[in-house]
């Protein structure tokens, strides 16, 4: 049995949740503290009711999330963030938040896990958002329909692509989350950035 305290800390630090910037509304580390304890731990990409009512049925008490309860800002607790605290509360489940921290980190972090499962070496980060580099780039030669073929394997599901410019690659860019908006800061840099759309809906991050 671990404690909770001991693993917010450790993963604080390896997150580096302190030095790195976010939006407000990420509030990254511990949201939701439970008794102290922990047995089991799932993760999960949203927080919402079906997400912490599952937990609690497989009895975890910490889960690990990329969007937390506060990404629609401040709220009553009302309906969805009433339920979801409720459960949470009721089942002694442990709520943990990262966002940026977790899409940039170097080893464990999205676009660096989705460089690896692409095949992709020696990457260097590059797009400035909120004081930090927040994507990776390298440099390549490939064809745009392989590419998508890889994107597909590694993501488990059908990518959807803006299908146009150049049928081989030189250069691509890695920046996950909702980055499409970034396009043209992406196209000044001459980067042949492809926005990745994994099977899932719009705003994700919208609870329950």
């Amino acid at each position: 049995m671990a404690s909770l305290i001991e693993i917010v800390r450790y993963t604080d630090k390896y997150l580096r949740v302190a030095e790195i910037q976010d939006w407000p509304n990420a509030l990254n580390g511990l949201q939701i503290e439970n008794s102290g304890q922990v047995t089991k731990i799932g993760a999960a990409v949203d927080v919402s009711t079906p997400v912490l009512s599952g937990a609690a049925k497989k009895d975890v008490n910490l889960l690990l999330v990329h969007h937390g309860l506060f990404w629609p800002g401040l709220q009553p607790v009302t309906k969805a963030l009433h339920r979801q605290l409720r459960i949470a509360f009721e089942n002694d489940i442990a709520l943990y938040s990262a966002h940026l921290p977790l899409d940039i980190h170097p080893k464990v972090g999205n676009n660096a896990q989705l460089a690896t499962a692409l095949g992709l070496r020696s990457t260097t980060p590059f797009l400035e958002e909120k004081g930090q580099l927040i994507g990776l780039k390298t440099r390549a030669s490939i064809l745009r329909d392989e590419l998508l073929r890889k994107l597909e394997r590694s993501l488990g599901g059908k990518v959807n692509a803006f299908a146009f410019g150049p049928k081989r690659i030189k250069t691509i860019g890695i920046v996950t989350g909702a980055a499409g908006s970034e396009i043209y800061r992406v196209a000044e840099k001459k980067i042949a950035k492809r926005r990745i759309w994994p099977p899932s809906p719009p705003k994700n991050w919208v609870s329950i």
